[in-house]
């Protein structure tokens, strides 16, 4: 889907610091921000509170405000604003919930709660070794962002500088190797 004319108008209000641009930024994508945050705590199996999903849109805010609105500098039209913003979210939800997993590990939390959802979360030593031997068997780029992108925690920013690729191409690389696992796993259960 391409950008719409009220999208890049508010974008370009929002870029020139037009008066309650922002705010009308913030009406229109706050939803979008809530579903992405528990959508994605929901997938990793994460239980959020209102007061965690108010945080991390909060979190999410404060980047795409940080260095006069170079998130939103960033975009290029290429897809549809909410697509972008989307992608956005998900990344940041994604970094501020291994922020708090690590924590909760350290122990500057609850420390019952986190033994309980560690324990849940964390797979058997033979759900890693075959995770492992399924990765060896992906390309060797692909392997890579995998491991640094999932196990390292990298962003798609970080991981592009590393393997010397561009930041836009690092998620359908991404895409592609969760896809590739998936049929090897399929055909190693079959």
């Amino acid at each position: 889907m391409a950008l719409t004319e009220i999208d890049s108008q508010l974008l370009k209000q929002c870029l020139s610091h037009a008066p309650r641009a922002w705010q009308d930024f913030v009406d229109r994508f706050i939803g979008l921000f809530v579903h992405v945050i528990q959508h994605t705590a929901h997938a990793r199996s994460i239980r959020l509170t209102n007061d965690d999903v108010d945080d991390l849109c909060s979190e999410i805010f404060c980047a795409i405000l940080a260095d006069d609105f170079a998130i939103l500098r960033r975009f290029r039209g290429k897809s549809s604003l909410a697509t972008y913003l989307t992608v956005v979210a998900r990344r940041i939800t994604v970094r501020e919930l291994i922020k708090r997993r690590k924590a909760e590990a350290m122990g500057h939390v609850n420390a019952h709660q986190a033994a309980v959802d560690s324990a849940a979360a964390s797979p058997n030593t033979e759900e890693i070794e075959e995770l492992t031997h399924l990765i060896s068997q992906l390309p060797d780029r692909e392997a890579d962002v995998i491991r640094k992108y999932h196990v390292e925690g990298k962003t798609y920013q970080q991981i592009g500088r590393e393997l010397g690729i561009e930041e836009n191409s690092v998620g359908p690389m991404l895409t592609r190797a969760r896809a590739a696992l998936r049929r090897l796993r399929w055909v190693a259960s079959a």
